[in-house]
């Protein structure tokens, strides 16, 4: 099994960190590999930036994928981008805040998360990555919830007073992840 995923958006966003929570969380408790691939645009906030992550149960030959089985879109013009990247039969994480949710593609399943107003509403708007990377573990499936925890206690764990909001923010994501599974079997 090898699962590809491209996740985009602006800079400052948290792309990378839930690149980096994924290789971490996949590294540090599986006997999976990994890659993480991550690209920023010439500005660090507020430009682009996307990120590859590859997890397998194999060797990964390359950690740039031509067509991805996942796609976390964070603003419009990462969907516009990396739409054409996305296997028939994927998955697409919208920021429904930033993002048209109308998609005309038939042969994917959209999943839809209204991040950017979630976070707000949490009173951090730092966190709407962490509610994202909730939402695609609790639709994929891809690594156990504890791997996740874990990964976030050590990297988010320079700010302990945040860690709190950091697995609440996570929570609420992965609930909106595994009821949607449960809509798109």
């Amino acid at each position: 099994m090898e699962r590809n995923l491209i996740c985009a958006g602006f800079g400052g966003q948290g792309v990378m960190m839930i690149g980096t929570l994924l290789a971490f969380g996949t590294c540090n408790s599986t006997d999976k590999h990994v890659t993480y691939f991550p690209s920023y645009g010439a500005e660090m906030r507020g430009g682009t930036a996307n990120c590859y992550v590859s997890i397998s149960d194999e060797e990964i030959g390359a950690p740039v994928v031509d067509m991805a089985d996942d796609l976390i879109i964070m603003n419009q013009p990462s969907l516009v981008r990396f739409l054409p990247k996305l296997k028939p039969g994927g998955n697409l994480f919208l920021n429904t805040s930033l993002v048209d949710p109308d998609v005309s593609r038939p042969d994917i399943r959209v999943i839809e998360a209204p991040v950017t107003e979630m976070a707000m509403d949490m009173g951090n708007a730092k966190i709407l990555n962490i509610i994202m990377l909730g939402v695609y573990v609790g639709f994929t499936d891809i690594l156990d919830k504890k791997v996740l925890l874990d990964a976030m206690n050590v990297k988010l764990g320079k700010r302990p007073d945040l860690l709190p909001l950091n697995y609440e923010a996570f929570e609420k994501g992965y609930s909106i992840g595994a009821a949607a599974k449960k809509d798109n079997p």
